[in-house]
């Protein structure tokens, strides 16, 4: 007997017009496994060949819904000058009897709406249900994700959106606009996105050694905040002015700190799906200001990749090859 598996560009899995709103159910009810202790997930080991850079390895695997795979997953800020990503990678996805590959596919496309969709469900439990006002820093691939996840669950009124280069900032308030149809502010400094937002997201390279610029006093009360590259954008005394500080998985956040990254972080108040499954208190009342560390988690990838597999076998997309 041979083994043959479905191989899937980036080209391929965007063909399958997979909404946000599948991805955020999914990433959801991953959480939900990961809540009630039904996941197999290491902390992601990794590589650093460059500064600033990684290579990192995340394997899952869902005992509940009895699926598991590993994305190789890079991030090379160097990339923008080359005319390539910052993040990129593949994903394999593995058969559970045989332990043998079902797909490779393009993670690059999984990296983006997954971490968008763990936003949106972050907030869906800890931001203010009557937020409007988005705060976006870094106008990139994250950028995008992260709002268009935010748009399915919450009457965004404003999007003041800031980036180190101009020319990003234009490109993103023509694209989402035309997309998403809200109105896009471009705005000269991080201050001004952060202050009076609702919702911050801050999304540029992560670094090891940041510098960072947020302050405690241009955060609001009430607000939410989801650093999606760590704590480059946040200084220590802003993210001490939490009064709940959430991540995704401590084990992850604590095998960062051993490594030299969050030399100077809140105590976490709870993981995100301790929150989902309600064994943690979410937001408790309008004034709480809370921000959600998300580092990202290979249980993402996993229910993300799993949906992309399905959706393409039933419409016939991507390549089959032969591997044994």
């Amino acid at each position: 007997m041979g083994w043959e598996f479905l191989y899937l560009s980036r080209q391929d899995i965007e063909s399958l017009d997979i909404s946000m709103k599948e991805i955020i159910d999914a990433v959801e009810r991953g959480l939900v496994e990961k809540g009630y202790e039904r996941v197999e997930m290491p902390p992601k080991p990794g590589i650093h060949p460059r500064k600033d850079s990684f290579i990192h390895a995340m394997p899952a695997y869902l005992k509940g819904l009895d699926i598991g795979g590993l994305k190789w997953v890079a991030g090379f800020p160097g990339n923008k000058s080359k005319g390539l990503p910052y993040i990129t990678g593949i994903f394999v996805l593995n058969d559970m009897d045989t332990g043998l590959p079902l797909s490779i596919m393009d993670a690059s496309w999984i990296t983006a709406k997954r971490t968008g969709a763990m936003t949106a469900v972050s907030a869906k439990y800890l931001a203010r249900k009557d937020s409007s006002i988005i705060g976006i820093l870094g106008c990139g691939v994250q950028g995008r994700s992260n709002l268009e996840a935010l748009n399915e669950l919450f009457n965004i009124e404003t999007v003041k959106a800031y980036d180190i280069s101009p020319e990003a900032a234009r490109r993103y308030e023509e694209e989402m606009e035309k997309k998403l149809g809200l109105s896009i502010e471009i705005v000269e400094s991080p201050k001004d996105a952060v202050e009076e937002s609702d919702i911050v997201v801050t999304a540029g390279p992560i670094l090891k050694n940041p510098n960072p610029v947020i302050e405690k006093d241009w955060f609001k009360d009430g607000g939410f905040a989801a650093p999606l590259d760590f704590d480059s954008y946040w200084k220590p005394e802003a993210m001490h002015s939490m009064d709940k500080f959430v991540t995704d998985d401590r084990d992850q956040l604590m095998y960062y700190r051993s490594i030299g990254y969050f030399k100077d972080i809140p105590e976490v108040y709870a993981n995100m799906d301790e929150i989902v499954v309600g064994k943690k208190k979410s937001r408790e009342n309008d004034d709480e200001r809370i921000m959600a560390m998300n580092l990202g988690l290979a249980t993402h990838d996993v229910v993300t990749a799993d949906l992309i597999y399905k959706k393409a076998k039933e419409k016939g997309v991507g390549t089959w090859l032969r591997l044994i």
